[in-house]
């Protein structure tokens, strides 16, 4: 058995905060108005910012743009204008930018190491309660994207979102769909088990997901999914270390990004990677650097961005320690 936890050192750009979607848990979305978008400019200056920071990945997180808005085709330049400055600066970026269209997706394929959309849960009922006014929560709508990558074989990143009114029936319902989606197309690289943690920004208090529940989800994923499929467990989100123990020795395997900010989480800072590598280390884990694509699916990459991959002194998930 791998004594290895992986993670990605990665810094968060939001085009914008605003979003037609309203759910009930959400610390990120912001009322139109409230602040402007990310300038192509700014951007730039965030990034030079990171060159001598150990960043790798530059994940595009974004709220979402009605299809129909008049506003769609600034919003998606934008994002794909995001993706190709920081390829141009040396990082390898992630999109995940809720509900895309088929050829939006085709576009950010040449500019995205990897993608990247939480299907949350498969269960309907949801939309008659956190997600009564989220039009793109529809599970069918999300279902579809991931089948949309998985035809596109852009290596892609899901996962579900515990506690927001599921039970364990709906969460063997939603894992299953993302195996079957996996074992047609063999994309999914990883899944997020994301517990809900309340924060100060969301619309209704809700209640935090019972992190001791967090192994057996992490169990009942591994039974489930396919052994390449990586398990995430956000670091910030389970600061218990006995608890992260319980979740490693059930399968999970990932931190996800670390940065020094949470966008969706923005009450729960990412812990220190060395306290967190020292942590592992003296229950016998060690801590690696990965890239935001995993080894397997880098020769399937467009040229562009194996040329990317190639020009970083961290070439593979494996070679480079915390």
């Amino acid at each position: 058995m791998s004594s290895t936890i992986t993670y990605s050192p990665a810094y968060t750009l939001v085009p914008t905060y605003e979003c037609f979607n309203r759910c009930h848990y959400c610390n990120f979305r912001e009322e139109p108005g409230t602040r402007p978008g990310l300038s192509l400019t700014q951007a730039e200056q965030i990034l030079n910012s990171l060159k001598d920071r150990g960043v790798i990945e530059i994940l595009i997180l974004s709220g979402e743009v009605h299809p129909h808005s008049p506003q769609r085709p600034a919003w998606f330049q934008r994002i794909d204008q995001l993706c190709q400055l920081a390829l141009s600066m040396g990082f390898l970026p992630h999109t995940n930018a809720g509900l895309l269209l088929y050829d939006e997706m085709a576009q950010l394929k040449q500019v995205n190491v990897s993608m990247g959309l939480m299907l949350e849960q498969l269960t309907p009922k949801l939309l008659e309660t956190v997600h009564r006014h989220a039009p793109s929560k529809v599970p069918q709508l999300r279902l579809q994207q991931l089948e949309w990558a998985g035809e596109l074989q852009i290596p892609f990143t899901t996962g579900l979102l515990l506690g927001i009114g599921e039970n364990e029936s709906d969460w063997r319902e939603t894992l299953e769909a993302i195996a079957g989606v996996h074992q047609r197309w063999g994309h999914i690289q990883e899944v997020i088990l994301q517990p809900h943690s309340p924060g100060s920004q969301q619309m209704s208090p809700g209640e935090a997901f019972n992190l001791h529940q967090l192994p057996e989800v992490v169990a009942i994923a591994r039974s489930l999914l396919a052994n390449e499929i990586s398990l995430q467990i956000p670091p910030n989100l389970v600061t218990h270390p006995d608890i992260l123990m319980k979740c490693i020795t059930a399968g999970a395997r990932d931190l996800g990004g670390i940065s020094p900010h949470d966008e969706v989480n923005p009450d729960y800072p990412h812990p220190d990677v060395q306290a967190l590598a020292k942590i592992l280390q003296a229950r016998g884990w060690q801590l690696q650097k990965r890239l935001p694509v995993y080894p397997q699916y880098i020769p399937g990459l467009p040229a562009k961005l194996k040329r990317a991959i190639e020009n970083l002194e961290v070439a593979s998930s494996s070679t480079s320690l915390v």
